[in-house]
């Protein structure tokens, strides 16, 4: 049984006449009466009554109408939902972001146009950190990630698109003697306490940190590391010691806590979106696209 056939059988079962349904489907009505006696010879059931003036439904083909119809619209929306992935209109889509991400205005605005333009997606947003989101976009456990790309070496799977340059900010107490200088280098901490993140949490800035502290010829005295930004605005507050993050956390205002500028070149943190080398299906293409577009 082809969906033809059945498409036969809807348009002579509405229209009660073989000589309008041939019609309505542009065959000749020789070949859709033959086609619908093989129909019937395969269902098994008598599907119409038929006269030389007149065509009636039994009580089977009634029933088999139902089915019909039903069968035609289903195989219409698989066809439809197809389509509609193939225009990266449908699917699932697996996004992850860091820490800081969400503080951006261009992840807010990014997703907020995405669902507009895709409500059809199902689209999953995981929080963790960069290094967690390379190895899950390598392992085809995430499709794409905003990250803060370390200091290190890229799987050659990866791909990566930046979007935006953040600046990054020192965190310091509002007490300090330096949050009353005009300009700070990241020199002027060597000997300051710092807060920071674990260096097996996976956060991509802690790398760019410790590369920006080794350049300028020491290495950080870490007093205590923290997993979360949030955590670590509260630690520096507490007179723990001094952190960098970048400038996307400054809308976290907490009291006894100012966030200044650093006068060096490299002190900025790119957002970038990852995936892999090897997917440009319709999905990743559609979010790439609108991430691009709302960044302009």
């Amino acid at each position: 049984m082809e969906l033809r056939h059945l498409r036969y059988f809807v348009a002579v079962a509405e229209e009660l006449s073989f000589t309008r349904a041939a019609e309505r489907l542009h065959i000749g009505q020789p070949p859709l009466s033959q086609q619908i006696q093989a129909l019937e010879a395969e269902v098994g059931a008598r599907l119409f009554d038929r006269s030389k003036r007149w065509v009636r439904m039994t009580e089977a083909g009634k029933l088999f109408l139902e089915d019909a119809r039903s069968i035609l619209a289903q195989s219409e929306q698989a066809a439809e939902r197809a389509r509609r992935a193939q225009r990266g209109e449908a699917g699932e889509l697996r996004v992850g972001f860091t820490f800081s991400t969400p503080f951006t205005p261009l992840f807010a605005r990014t997703i907020r146009r995405y669902r507009q333009l895709y409500p059809q997606v199902a689209l999953t947003l995981h929080e963790m950190p960069t290094l967690h989101q390379l190895d899950a976009i390598e392992a085809r456990k995430l499709d794409l990630g905003f990250v803060r790309p370390p200091e290190v070496a890229q799987p050659g799977t990866i791909t990566l698109t930046t979007l935006q340059r953040d600046p990054l900010l020192l965190v310091l107490a509002s007490d300090s003697p330096l949050a009353r200088k005009r300009k700070i280098k990241v020199a002027d901490l060597a000997s300051l306490p710092w807060v920071m993140y674990p260096k097996e949490s996976g956060v991509g800035i802690s790398h760019a940190i410790l590369g920006m502290c080794r350049a300028a010829g020491f290495v950080p005295q870490v007093a205590m590391e923290a997993r979360e930004a949030t955590t670590i605005i509260g630690l520096v507050a507490a007179g723990i010691g001094v952190s960098v993050l970048p400038s996307p956390f400054h809308s976290i205002q907490l009291e006894g806590v100012v966030y200044r500028p650093l006068d060096d070149a490299g002190a900025v943190a790119s957002m970038q979106l990852a995936q892999r080398r090897d997917d440009s299906g319709p999905l990743v293409e559609a979010f790439v696209r609108v991430a691009l577009e709302e960044n302009r």
